[in-house]
């Protein structure tokens, strides 16, 4: 396997982000999103780091994964979660440790953050593959179910 390298994203990794989250959402939960809805949020993203912020893997100066960090925070701990969201690995990429490579990078950044108190992530009940990356990277399942109330737009 060539050298993987993990990056913070860049405005120039917009396109390639937005394409991984609408094939992620396809791939996912069947859903189509819309395209310029998309990349204006990750352009928002990227432009206001108070959000959160994006990471990027390249092979060969490809980009062929991605994650993005949001933040929560936590009154019960006086510090903040980073929430792991938006993951993908390009289908002939994955199960190469892209996703492993990812997080130790993430790992090393909130190291260094005082604030981070932890990360967080929602995954697919049925998506028992992504679980046991998970739990081998020493996550565990948590005994919340998530619920949402969507605003129309």
């Amino acid at each position: 396997m060539d050298t993987i390298s993990i990056r913070l994203a860049q405005l120039d990794d917009v396109k390639a982000i937005a394409n991984f989250n609408q094939t992620m959402a396809m791939e996912t939960e069947g859903k189509v999103l819309q395209p310029d809805v998309l990349k204006a949020g990750i352009k928002a993203l990227l432009n206001n780091p108070s959000h959160g912020f994006y990471v990027v893997a390249e092979v060969q100066s490809k980009v062929v994964g991605c994650l993005m960090i949001t933040r929560e925070w936590s009154d019960w701990r006086n510090g903040v979660f980073w929430w792991i969201q938006s993951v993908f690995v390009e289908q002939e990429y994955r199960r190469r440790g892209i996703y492993r490579k990812m997080y130790e990078f993430i790992k090393e950044l909130a190291n260094n953050k005082e604030e981070v108190c932890g990360f967080r992530l929602y995954v697919e009940k049925d998506n028992r593959v992504a679980q046991e990356t998970y739990s081998a990277l020493g996550m565990t399942p948590l005994p919340y179910l998530m619920f949402e109330q969507p605003f129309p737009r």
